[in-house]
């Protein structure tokens, strides 16, 4: 496909502007990527500082989408990480404030209803109460929060909360997956995959007005998007979390993996299935805990902190890395009741620009949705670079 020698720019360097930048260039396209910090990846970077890998959420792959095919038909994911049988065994589920081997009966007899379709006009709290209860429809709504990063889970669509506990908590087998060395390997493919496409690749480059000539994808946090784009309606609903990133001299009391049930808290280990993630003898966890409306920041984090006293007894005598952080507005799009994906703000602006990020009208959840918006939105900008445009009016 030839596109008369038009350049498509792309603004923003993250998971999903690489994506774009791959799928530009492998049509043949001329593409510049534009990034305002020194290193690529947005919130896919890991820590800096050897030997530990940490990330801004719990990044993990499910392979049960398009994002994952794409990814993996390049080589993008391989080398994947695997949790032993022992760090299974370690996993738990706290419910009235006692960690249980198994959720309780209800919760399990609604896991099972995988087949069951939820409304999307109706919140998932009254959806739920109406069939399992409120105590159940509470305790489902906080064990999604590891997805939502949400405080209040049950007052988004049921629809939207209900595929995302089937795809996360389903019978069929989980599709999760780890990439050893987390999604900071994945990033670093990806670049030397759309450098050897030939993509100009430009750090410490800060686009402050659009291109006047050429497509145009624009992909970044959405509030950065709206300035850069001049719109300010242009916003969707998104989590609110605090993070705790610790790593501590092993011991067999840990817990490797702990979903809250009480107040949508989680607790994972990175090193359960990629031990190259800490020293040798030491074990590197995330754990987040959701922030309820109106509360501050430091009681978040205290209440994080006393769940880590729960899941990783007497850890802060034994703690050798520690990192906190709070995500807001960046965790991904959360849909309202009445709300679809299809609803979010659209890829297509008109004019030859277009949106890439986790918060668009594109399917998925998380950093899938910047994949797939971007696939999307790299088609559009190809299909647009071979035909004639006028010059753009700068925003």
């Amino acid at each position: 496909m030839t596109t008369n020698g038009t350049t498509i720019t792309i603004v923003g360097g993250g998971l999903g502007g690489l994506t774009a930048a791959i799928a530009c260039a492998e049509e043949g396209a001329s593409v510049v990527l534009h990034e305002a910090h020194r290193a690529l990846g947005g919130r896919g970077r890991a820590t800096s500082g050897a030997p530990y890998v940490a990330h801004d959420g719990a990044h993990v792959f499910y392979a049960d989408g398009p994002h994952y095919r794409w990814l993996a038909k390049r080589g993008l994911v391989r080398g994947l990480g695997w949790p032993s049988p022992l760090g299974f065994s370690r996993m738990r589920f706290r419910v009235d404030g006692r960690l249980r081997f198994a959720p309780p009966v209800n919760v399990l007899r609604a896991q099972s209803r995988g087949r069951l379709k939820a409304p999307v006009e109706e919140d998932f709290h009254r959806w739920a109460s109406g069939r399992w209860g409120e105590r159940t429809a509470r305790r489902l709504a906080s064990m999604i929060s590891v997805a939502t990063y949400d405080a209040d889970t049950g007052r988004l669509s049921a629809a939207f909360v209900w595929d995302l506990f089937q795809r996360v908590y389903g019978p069929r087998v989980p599709a999760v997956r780890w990439v050893k060395g987390g999604w900071q390997t994945v990033l670093d493919r990806m670049a030397e995959r759309a450098r050897e496409l030939g993509v100009r690749i430009e750090t410490g480059s800060r686009v402050d007005a659009l291109p006047t000539d050429g497509p145009v994808i624009v992909a970044t946090q959405l509030a950065s998007a709206a300035r850069l784009l001049g719109d300010n309606d242009l916003s969707w609903t998104s989590g609110h979390c605090a993070l705790l990133d610790i790593a501590v001299r092993s011991d067999r009391r840990d817990r490797t993996l702990v979903f809250d049930l009480d107040e949508g808290a989680f607790h994972e280990s990175y090193t359960m299935q990629d031990d190259s993630t800490a020293p040798r003898g030491e074990s590197l966890y995330q754990l987040q805990m959701p922030v309820r409306r109106g509360e501050r920041h430091e009681e978040t984090h205290r209440r994080l902190r006393a769940f880590a006293d729960q899941v990783l007894p007497g850890w802060s005598d034994r703690v050798t890395f520690e990192r906190t952080a709070i995500a807001k507005g960046r965790t991904g799009a959360l849909d309202l009741p009445g709300q679809t994906w299809k609803d979010r703000p659209a890829i297509d602006r008109g004019d030859g620009v277009y949106l890439v990020g986790d918060m668009v009208a594109a399917p998925g959840m998380r950093g899938e949705i910047a994949i797939n918006s971007a696939l999307t939105a790299a088609r559009l900008a190809v299909e647009a670079a071979t035909q004639p445009r006028p010059i753009r009016n700068n925003r």
